[in-house]
């Protein structure tokens, strides 16, 4: 399945507000047990532009013949260019995910995936975010 959408990101020590464009690619190695989620993020924010790049693994639910919900948690590579200085550092994030698809096929649907992201660097950046889009499955 691919993932595109748009993200945002608040940060919780007072770094301001980002917001740009994701893509994720999701797998299922064990079917009702695990799947996993590389995505990619490019945040654009005042004076900052930071990439993230996540690996995430997720245990999934079916609620409804239309309605998925996914409790994850993984590693995170941000990249961040701000003030004139370049920074990578790794980061753990969790996330609520949220799929809702309008015919009993999944072929196509919607996600919303709102998540919490914690910095291991100097100054231990926390932050909440949430993104949203379109989901394809892929054959």
């Amino acid at each position: 399945m691919v993932e595109l959408g748009a993200a945002g990101q608040q940060s919780l020590k007072g770094g301001g507000q980002s917001v740009g464009p994701t893509a994720a690619v999701e797998v299922t190695p064990i079917e009702h047990w695990l799947e996993l989620e590389a995505g990619v993020t490019p945040l654009f924010g005042h004076d900052a532009t930071e990439w993230d790049i996540d690996l995430l693994f997720k245990k999934p639910w079916t609620l409804s013949n239309n309605a998925e919900f996914m409790f994850g948690a993984g590693p995170e590579w941000a990249h961040t260019i701000a003030h004139g200085s370049t920074t990578n550092s790794v980061a753990g994030e969790t996330v609520l995910d949220f799929m809702f698809w309008p015919s009993s096929k999944h072929r196509f649907g919607l996600y919303l995936e709102p998540s919490y992201g914690y910095d291991f660097a100097r100054g231990h950046e926390q932050s909440l975010g949430v993104s949203g889009g379109l989901l394809i499955a892929i054959p």
